[in-house]
């Protein structure tokens, strides 16, 4: 390998820690979310049940996500 290589490749590597801030702003997002489109819905004066339904698949993918996350986040500090 080149030391270019070798250098592309360890700025590639992520740590434990970046990994959990990473899936903590996920987490503020999927609450973010949350909150603002029930807040939208309580002014527009939609059933919550309509707006979660409705954001059922985007949480479902950010879930997904965080799960793939997660592991990820176990096996590198072997938890």
């Amino acid at each position: 390998m080149t030391e270019d290589l070798k250098s592309s490749e360890t700025q590639n590597l992520v740590t434990p820690e970046e990994l959990a801030e990473v899936i903590q702003e996920f987490e503020k997002y999927r609450q973010r979310l949350i909150d603002e489109m029930t807040t939208a819905a309580k002014k527009a004066k939609l059933p919550k049940s309509k707006v979660m339904t409705k954001l059922e698949p985007q949480l479902a993918e950010i879930d997904a996500k965080l799960e793939n996350l997660r592991s990820q986040h176990a096996m590198l500090t072997g938890s």
